[in-house]
């Protein structure tokens, strides 16, 4: 086993030597910190002010300070729970299984979803310590304190040490010291430590040295990521394990900000100009324009009987993930349609195409400038105002639910195009100027069906996403709760994340139980959210997907995310074609009419024709009894049978004329009206008269 080991000694010495080229070192410092005494003996309160270590590495907000190596993975798990080990630790909602960077704990302190590792003991002997599983080259710890609503955990300062095999353990050194690093001074900011050199070994271990302490206030606990590159390994016989393998799609896996951005989608309009097309739909507080990519055979007009689709993303700034598949999206449909595959042009042919990549250009900047492991859980989330976007849409649910205790007579009651309210419309209304541009995108184009992307769990939510009596968590269905339910199934089932069932949970709640969807009031209350002013206020159902556990994968991962979700993404845009559709007409002039209402029997959700008369109504294989109406003419009925397959079925109406309406379209062209008709409106007037006597 020495053997085995000095062997392994003289390959990471030789390593080491090549890479420290190419690994950012610190200044040397000149004072060294003294090795400090329990932290316990030397003070009752540790007061939350910097501890003064004058020679540790750390970066906290320059992206360019992020070194060459990506991160193992304790964030995304691709570290696995059995690959973290502690020297001990309070209870298994606090195991080494909970030290991931930016988990979130639950609502509750002491459930197994616990917001950090702590160890059982508060002395410099606590570790915590990850293994590479293979010859890895460490440039850096990723530090945070602990996530909790009722307590505040952090850890100061605190030492590295390096292994091969777990027994023997070489310490990370500044010089001829042992160094010591800087941690964290809030819970919640990732504080980044460069080694001076980088080391090459298997295990690493942090071990923290001070923390806060308040008399019997405070515990070790800490979050981390480990930053490393895999090294060959001569030594090793086996044949290491299995990875997701990596894209093979020809597209640009990095992170863009505003200005790549639009430069890749120009690229692809400039690519496949015939079936593509940039606008935008206003502008960000910042004065950034949000930009559209539209993919349709003819781009910048709705054609009669072509239902619209949207994929929105980067709603909240920070989650980027959404915003790179969506610009990864546009190049993939783009190379696809060109080299005629069958399933993209059909597409591309039946559909009409939105892809809005970054609602929330402003806060997306900020994160971006931090980079993906420095912008911590919030840190972008918001607009420049400080606007959550998600909870900033009108509230039509309590105007649907006041309106149902008020009346009693519930056939006047309205279940659809709910009006906004005129307070939510005035210019002094706490509505961001992104959240009024969507609202009025979603206006004037007839959309059908959509989805919008998050980050930071593995779910997939549907509507309603508010409770209606304002509880934290309730079940909160809509009228088209079994529809809902398919769509989402439709994203989880065919997402390769989501759909393992060996997966561990991303944060507090087991979403596996669930298969991976959920009612979006029963995971937790959003008032204000897009789905629900979606489905309540225009003709479009709206689902959200959480892609991912990180938020801000590093660049490295995006081309296996992107093989996670691809399939995905075509299989939820196929479902806009699954119901029925139709156009509804006037039988005599064979004109499409508008605002017709299409009312299914046994569901309480009705949906309009658009400006051509043509309409879409999404629902799961089955027989309906269907019914048109529109001001004006005598309704109409007709049962409509839902097959399995990927196209609509077709129900036309053809609606006759009220006489009065026919009275009145005479009347406004100016038009008299027949001697005879006139004739019999004086005897129905006469009668009215001789019976009222």
């Amino acid at each position: 086993m020495q053997a085995f080991y000095t062997m392994h000694i003289k390959v990471c010495i030789f390593l080491e030597r090549r890479s420290t080229r190419s690994v950012k070192v610190a200044k040397k410092p000149k004072k060294i910190l003294k090795k400090s005494k329990r932290i316990t003996k030397k003070t009752k309160v540790v007061k939350k002010t910097k501890p003064q270590v004058k020679h540790s590495v750390s970066r906290s907000a320059a992206r360019e300070t992020v070194p060459q190596c990506p991160p193992l993975g304790l964030e995304s798990l691709k570290v696995k729970d059995n690959q973290l080990k502690a020297s001990s630790f309070k209870r298994r909602g606090l195991g080494p299984h909970r030290g991931r960077l930016n988990i979130q704990s639950g609502i509750e302190d002491g459930d197994i979803y616990d917001g950090a590792w702590c160890a059982q003991y508060r002395d410099e002997k606590q570790w915590l310590e990850v293994d590479a599983l293979r010859l890895t080259r460490f440039t850096g710890v990723l530090l945070q304190g602990r996530n909790s609503i009722w307590s505040w955990d952090v850890v100061y300062t605190y030492k590295v040490q390096f292994s091969n095999d777990s027994l023997v353990w070489k310490p990370s050194m500044n010089g001829t010291e042992e160094a010591v690093f800087e941690g964290n001074q809030d819970a919640d900011t990732p504080v980044l430590a460069l080694f001076n050199t980088s080391t090459v070994a298997r295990y690493i271990r942090i071990n923290p040295q001070t923390w806060y302490e308040n008399g019997t206030q405070g515990d070790i606990c800490l979050r981390a990521e480990v930053l490393g590159c895999t090294v060959p390994d001569p030594n090793n016989i086996y044949p290491w394990q299995t990875e997701p393998a990596a894209s093979k799609d020809k597209l640009d896996f990095r992170h863009h900000n505003y200005k790549e951005m639009r430069k890749l989608m120009k690229a692809v309009n400039e690519a496949c100009p015939d079936i593509t097309r940039i606008y935008s739909i206003g502008k960000s507080y910042k004065g950034l324009k949000l930009y559209v990519m539209e993919i349709s055979d003819n781009p910048g007009k709705h054609e009669l009987g072509e239902p619209e689709f949207r994929y929105v993303a980067g709603m909240h700034g920070n989650e980027a993930l959404g915003r790179e598949i969506l610009l990864n999206l546009m190049e993939y449909l783009c190379q696809e349609y060109k080299r005629g595959d069958q399933r993209i042009v059909r597409l591309i042919k039946d559909t009409r195409i939105h892809l809005l990549p970054s609602m929330n250009p402003d806060g997306y900047e900020m994160a971006f400038k931090k980079g993906s492991e420095l912008a911590g859980w919030a840190f972008g989330r918001y607009s420049y105002e400080g606007i959550d976007m998600n909870h900033n849409f009108a509230d039509l649910n309590s105007v649907m639910w006041n309106a149902i205790e008020l009346e009693t007579d519930r056939s006047k009651l309205i279940n659809h195009y709910f009006p906004i309210p005129e307070q939510y419309t005035s210019e002094d209304a706490f509505v961001a100027s992104e959240t009024r541009a969507v609202i009025n995108w979603m206006q004037n184009i007839p959309f059908v069906l959509g989805a919008n992307l998050h980050g930071g769990e593995l779910v997939v939510t549907y509507p309603f996403d508010m409770t209606r009596d304002w509880a934290p968590q309730e079940h909160t269905p809509t009228s088209d709760e079994s529809f809902f339910r398919w769509l989402a199934t439709a994203y989880a089932s065919t997402n390769q994340v989501m759909s393992n069932p060996d997966r561990r949970p991303c944060h507090n709640k087991d979403f596996l139980r669930y298969n991976n969807i959920i009612n979006g009031a029963e995971w937790h209350n959003v008032p204000g959210s897009m789905n629900d002013f979606s489905y309540l206020h225009t003709n479009c159902f709206e689902v959200t997907v959480e892609l991912s556990c990180d938020k801000f994968p590093h660049a490295s991962e995006l081309p296996i995310e992107w093989e996670n979700n691809r399939e995905s993404l075509l299989v939820y845009m196929e479902q806009v074609h699954r119901g029925i559709k139709g156009i509804v007409r006037d039988k005599d002039t064979e004109a499409g009419i508008p605002d017709a209402i299409i009312k299914v029997d046994d569901i309480d959700h009705h949906i309009r024709s658009v400006a051509d008369g043509d309409y879409w109504r999404l629902l799961n294989p089955g027989e309906y009894r269907v019914t048109a109406s529109a001001e004006g003419y005598f309704p109409s009925s007709r049962t409509c049978q839902v097959m399995y397959d990927f196209f609509p079925t077709i129900c036309d109406f053809n609606l006759t004329k009220m006489p009065n309406q026919r009275l009145k379209e005479i009347l406004a062209k100016g038009g008299k009206l027949p001697k005879d008709l006139q004739l019999r409106l004086r005897q129905l007037r006469l009668r009215k008269l001789r019976g009222a006597g």
